[in-house]
């Protein structure tokens, strides 16, 4: 009976957990880096404070919410903010806000997991105005035309997001969907 321990299925239920954690973690890191390109004091730029209060809630280590906010000085890795557009299945709209070193690269890997998962690449313009900016630190959109799908296609736009969100670059997902 080797391999079924109770230690064995702790083990792997802690890998899963920890992997999730560190996923979080790191695109918390990666937007307070981005936030704190311009100003690295939280008190004089609200998108830095209102990202470190999100890391703070998500129980990132304070030496690592530091660290994130020095990287952004350092002038070697530069970290760009993209937004990109997309219909998902159904014609649904799609923003993805993405934080990367390397926007090629980026944008590459969002069209594969877009052709694969039912999604179609558009070009800037074509989507973002069915959206308007919420929230203060206007990196939140809202859909100002929402629109019902089938049960079948928002079972697939859910699962195209599930995918785009495991990317680490990748911050956030918004559709037009209700």
């Amino acid at each position: 009976m080797s391999g079924h321990s109770h230690w064995s299925g702790i083990k792997h239920q802690k890998a899963i957990t920890d992997k999730k954690r560190a996923q979080i973690f790191s695109k918390l890191l990666v937007a307070i880096s981005a936030a704190a390109k311009t100003e690295t004091n939280p008190d004089f730029n609200p998108r830095l404070r209102t990202a470190v209060e999100k890391a703070r809630e998500a129980n990132v280590p304070a030496e690592n919410i530091t660290r994130a906010i020095k990287r952004a000085s350092d002038q070697n890795k530069k970290l760009d903010e993209l937004l990109f557009e997309a219909y998902g299945p159904g014609g649904s709209a799609i923003l993805i806000s993405a934080i990367s070193d390397n926007s090629n690269r980026t944008e590459a890997e969002i069209k594969h997991i877009l052709n694969e998962n039912g999604g179609k690449w558009a070009e800037p313009g074509s989507v973002k105005w069915a959206f308007e900016v919420a929230g203060a630190a206007k990196n939140e959109w809202a859909p100002k035309f929402p629109m019902q799908i089938s049960k079948d296609d928002s079972q697939k736009l859910e699962a195209l997001i599930e995918k785009l969100l495991d990317r680490d670059d990748v911050q956030e997902v918004f559709t037009n969907t209700v």
